[in-house]
């Protein structure tokens, strides 16, 4: 079984890859301290689970398990978190487990022994009323992450979402819906098949035949503003 172990204190990693070890439960193949690196380790070694801290700077095991939920083959995810505060109730689903530091061995041996993939909807329990920080994009080249505050628009297109950000444009595979109601606080509906983040914007233009569309930082083509909404936005500018 290979194992990544992911947390930001040097010490827990320390401590579990001995209990490991120790009791030749799996073979550790990397270390990371944040979801990012995770991640990037992730993609590139394909752990049969990942030993994940909750509690981390740059990217949370949270929002990094949210992630992994949407790819094809994910690995198995068990957090490991000194914090009791987190309702168990809330992590109690058959594919992730929950170990309490200082992790025990047997409860580790339990866990191992239990171990199936995560998926969206486990994932997406999981994370309930937790927003990511970046969005994530397995491309040609590898996998690719957004920061949300790099991100100017989400377009709806078929099948697909375009991604319209600082530095290009990305398809995923989500919902527009599901991406309102996640990033709410940020994006604002301005068209059946548009979210729009609000720090983007530049400004209103009105068009010869009467419609009315936006104008986005650092994005050259403009977003129409589909009539419902128009008021909306117009408030929601005045407000800013």
């Amino acid at each position: 079984m290979n194992i990544l172990l992911v947390d930001d204190e040097n010490l827990a990693r320390s401590r579990m890859r001995r209990i490991i070890e120790n009791a030749e439960l799996g073979h550790i193949i990397a270390e990371a301290d944040n979801g990012v690196n995770a991640l990037e380790l992730i993609e590139k070694l394909a752990p049969d689970v990942v030993l994940m801290d909750i509690q981390m700077p740059v990217m949370d095991g949270l929002e990094t398990a949210r992630h992994l939920a949407s790819w094809e083959t994910p690995p198995a995810v068990i957090f490991c978190t000194a914090y009791d505060e987190y309702a168990i109730e809330a992590f109690n689903v058959s594919a992730v487990g929950y170990l309490l530091k200082p992790v025990r061995l047997e409860d580790l041996k339990e866990a191992l022994g239990k171990l199936k993939k995560v998926n969206k909807v486990q994932a997406l329990s999981l994370n309930n009323q937790h927003a990511r920080s970046h969005i994530s994009v397995k491309t040609y080249t590898g996998m690719e992450l957004v920061p949300i505050e790099n991100i100017h628009l989400f377009r709806a297109d078929q099948k697909y979402v375009s991604v319209f950000h600082r530095n290009g444009e990305l398809l995923i595979d989500e919902s527009l819906k599901e991406l309102e109601e996640e990033f709410s606080e940020w994006f604002v509906r301005v068209h059946r098949n548009a979210l729009v983040n609000i720090k983007s914007i530049a400004g209103l233009e009105k068009q010869t035949d009467g419609s009315v569309s936006l104008r986005l930082n650092e994005l050259e083509e403009l977003v129409p503003i589909s009539r419902r909404h128009v008021a909306a936005i117009r408030k929601l500018l005045k407000g800013l």
